[in-house]
């Protein structure tokens, strides 16, 4: 069959036939490819770079990235590459955004009106702890976390305090994928580490002393919802500052109260507004 002129149009459409879509060698492998070299390191990325990053050949990374632009995934200005609107426009349909950030925000506004420190967000994705959202702290300081990154969940207090209430085999696969240093006091032997949650779930936060990153501390709680790991939230900041057992008590509350929200909401689509308005 011959290929239709949509098709022509459309790069390496016409080997569809030919091709199992869910492999690396279908358009969707290769696309996803393309917008996968995308990183926080490199937001934008030349053609030559997009090819060395992927590995696709550059006629078929020219063509698969010249439709990606049309159709709004990528954009392309100056020479350069990057992700483009649709991206984000997609991104907030994520249950995450639609559910558990939008109950967590008012809590997250309240924490940052009580401590001035910065306040996140965040799921476990796999071994990592994923950040869906972050409100900026009392000033500027050079921290890892960025809306939509990553940290090894076993550094962070949000991963602790999520590991601490997750089932053994979660708790599992993280010391399997290993416990990578990440400032000087990252717990990097498994033994430490199952020690740290049992301490962690016993006391009902957990606490970054300099394990995420230098200079930095944070108090975090689970967010459950029906005894289910949801999410966590944090209070974060510059170690000369900030005291985490200090913190814990308010972050607990707030966490506490996203838990009761998200169970109450299930049951009552009004809830989240009322306690919105009770937050604020």
């Amino acid at each position: 069959m011959m290929p239709t002129a949509r098709d022509q149009e459309r790069p390496e459409l016409g080997d569809r036939a030919r091709e199992d879509e869910g492999s690396p060698n279908s358009v969707l492998g290769k696309a996803s490819a393309l917008l996968s070299a995308f990183g926080p390191d490199r937001p934008e990325l030349s053609l030559a770079e997009l090819v060395r990053r992927t590995g696709l050949p550059k006629s078929t990374a020219h063509r698969l990235a010249q439709f990606l632009v049309q159709e709004g995934w990528l954009d392309h200005t100056d020479g350069a590459y990057c992700v483009g609107v649709r991206v984000f426009e997609l991104s907030a349909l994520v249950k995450y955004r639609r559910g558990l950030r939008e109950t967590a925000v008012p809590f997250m506004q309240d924490l940052y009106e009580r401590t001035h420190e910065i306040v996140h967000l965040g799921v476990l994705q796999g071994t990592d702890v994923l950040y869906i959202d972050k409100i900026g702290g009392h000033e500027s300081m050079s921290l890892p976390s960025r809306v939509g990154g990553r940290m090894p969940a076993h550094s962070t207090g949000l991963g602790k305090a999520m590991l601490a209430h997750s089932p053994p085999e979660v708790v599992a696969a993280v010391i399997r994928a290993g416990l990578p240093r990440r400032g000087p006091h990252t717990v990097t032997a498994p033994k430490l580490m199952l020690s740290e949650l049992i301490s962690t779930s016993n006391r009902g936060y957990a606490v970054d002393h300099e394990e995420s990153g230098r200079g930095i501390a944070c108090a975090a709680a689970v967010i459950l919802n029906r005894g289910q790991v949801v999410g966590a939230l944090s209070v974060t900041g510059p170690r000369f500052r900030v005291d985490p057992e200090r913190l814990a008590p308010a972050v607990r509350t707030a966490a506490l109260g996203v838990s009761r929200l998200l169970v109450s909401a299930q049951s009552d689509p009004h809830s989240t507004r009322r306690a919105e308005d009770r937050v604020g």
